[in-house]
């Protein structure tokens, strides 16, 4: 009796990003053939199929791995899109399809703004979900009932799954190669592609975006001052005087208003300047932790690894743009000193 594949299905919106949604395809097929070479298996164990809404309004498959085979997906996945989807008949018709098939157990997905089409089902009330870090704010404004946490790449909550930048299909792709076709299978395939397993975090690439759109001018003053100095030692006391607020009162309307207390903020707009200072320059770690406000250099450690989720040793290597040696210059005799490809050197306890 022949095995009826695991039919993973994409969802097709106007403004879809077709890097994601073939990237998606490729790796499916790869982990299908893949694993069927393993196990010595002609008939596929993955079918992909891709859905778009026709003429009359309904979906139907517009292409199929697997064409002729009687199967339901088992996995709905709405890729991600160049901006955040308008509220319209095709978004409503898309939404109450997916809700549908949600509703009868089949585990729905979405990567980048995908997550919005899958927020206007109402299945994401209650729950933690993630999208691009350039989407999180008009994501939480338009369903407040979603827990926004932009900082995992992906969120696994069973028959769940959001996964956040353009990039993350990659991840999500093979999260679901290890659900569906196990461990070896999702190896396999992340060493033919040649990608890191699943496991990276959003919080490397998005820097903090202060909301300053909240309309409350006392803690916009704060905003603002802070911003100026990020250096400047600045208590909650003081900044409840900048605010003309009594504390009490300041810490709630600031919480509100930005998201975070008026210490994390603090922290993270700190965190951020150094991120810029380990990107551009050379300087040593103890010097940018003393630029950025901090007198303690192993605090300002502890602080930028909670907050950016890796060293700012490891952070330097990973982004900094001064380490990088310019391309040696060209001579008209093609004959001439060779660059040093070193770089500048960085002590090893800069970690």
């Amino acid at each position: 009796m022949r095995q009826v594949p695991i039919e993973i299905a994409l969802v097709l919106q106007p403004n879809v990003q077709l890097a994601g949604v073939y990237g998606l395809t490729d790796l499916f097929r790869f982990a299908d053939e893949l694993t069927r070479n393993r196990l010595g298996s002609t008939a596929p164990l993955l079918r992909t199929t891709h859905f778009a809404l026709n003429e009359t309004g309904t979906l139907e498959r517009t292409y199929d791995t697997a064409p002729g085979t009687d199967s339901t997906p088992t996995v709905i996945i709405v890729p991600p899109c160049h901006s955040p989807p308008d509220r319209d008949d095709h978004t409503t018709a898309l939404a109450q399809w997916l809700r549908t098939h949600g509703d009868a157990g089949v585990t729905l997905a979405s990567v980048c703004g995908g997550t919005f089409l899958l927020a206007e089902t109402g299945l994401l009330d209650g729950r933690r979900a993630t999208t691009h870090w350039v989407f999180a704010h008009e994501l939480a404004a338009r369903f407040p009932a979603i827990i926004v946490d932009t900082n995992p790449l992906v969120i696994d909550d069973g028959e769940i799954l959001t996964a956040g930048g353009m990039t993350a299909w990659a991840d999500l792709g093979l999260t679901l190669v290890d659900r569906l076709l196990g461990s070896v299978a999702m190896i396999e395939t992340s060493r033919f592609m040649m990608i890191d397993p699943p496991g990276r975090e959003q919080r490397l690439y998005s820097p903090f975006q202060p909301n300053l759109s909240h309309g409350d001018e006392a803690v916009l003053k704060v905003q603002n001052r802070l911003e100026a100095d990020a250096a400047m030692a600045l208590a909650v006391t003081g900044m409840a005087e900048v605010a003309g607020l009594q504390e009490r009162t300041f810490v709630r309307r600031f919480l509100k208003a930005t998201g975070l207390n008026p210490n994390d903020y603090q922290q993270h707009l700190r965190v951020e300047k150094a991120r810029a200072l380990l990107e551009a320059t050379v300087q040593p770690i103890d010097t940018i932790a003393w630029a950025v406000g901090y007198s303690d250099p192993a605090s300002f450690r502890r602080v930028f690894t909670r907050i950016a989720g890796l060293s700012p040793g490891e952070y330097r290597k990973r982004f900094a743009r001064a380490r990088r040696s310019p391309r040696p210059a060209r001579s008209g005799i093609g004959v001439g000193a060779q660059a040093d490809r070193s770089g500048p050197a960085v002590a090893s306890s800069e970690r």
